[in-house]
C-alpha cells in the first residue's frame, strides 16, 4: 500500500480511539466500506461509536455481535451500517443473510468487524483500520485508504 494513504495513530485512552474513528468517518464518503481489524478488547466498538458520533449519530452505539448488524439512520440519508461477523461461518452464510446489500449501498456507510469471514467478497476499495494493543490502554490504530 502507498505509504501516502496509510495513516499511523496512537490512542492513549477510550476517548482518543473515538477521535480517531471521528477522524476516519471525516474522510470517508457515502458508499465507504470501512474493515475493522484487531483482537476481542482492541477498541473496535469504541472506534464505531466516534466513527458513528461524526456522521450525527448520537444514540448508543454497542457491538452488534449477537444481532450481526446494526443499522442507524443517518440525518441527511443513508445508513450506517455495523457488522460483527464473528459468528458467521463463512461468504455463503454472510450471502444468506444479505450481507451485499450492505457493503454495497452507495449513500450509506458499512463498518466490518471480523472482516476475514467474508474476505472473498469485501470492495478492493475498503478502508482498512487495524487497532492493536500497545500496552495498558494504549492502542496502536493503522488506516490504509
Amino acid at each position: 500500500m502507498d505509504s501516502a494513504k496509510c495513516i499511523n495513530y496512537t490512542s492513549m485512552c477510550e476517548n482518543d480511539t473515538e477521535k480517531i474513528g471521528a477522524d476516519v468517518a471525516n474522510k470517508c464518503s457515502p458508499g465507504t466500506v470501512v474493515i475493522l481489524d484487531g483482537d476481542l478488547g482492541a477498541g473496535k466498538t469504541v472506534f464505531s461509536r466516534g466513527f458513528a458520533r461524526a456522521l450525527g449519530i448520537d444514540e448508543p452505539v454497542s457491538s452488534p455481535t449477537y444481532t450481526i448488524v446494526q443499522e442507524y439512520e443517518l440525518p441527511e440519508r443513508g445508513r450506517l451500517y455495523h457488522l460483527d461477523l464473528y459468528r458467521i461461518s463463512g461468504v455463503s452464510a454472510a450471502l444468506a443473510f444479505g450481507v451485499d446489500e450492505f457493503l454495497n449501498d452507495p449513500s450509506s456507510y458499512a463498518l466490518v468487524e471480523w472482516p476475514e469471514r467474508i474476505e472473498g467478497i469485501l470492495p478492493e476499495d475498503a478502508v482498512k483500520v487495524r487497532l492493536k494493543h500497545a500496552g495498558e490502554g494504549k492502542r496502536e490504530i493503522t488506516v490504509e485508504f
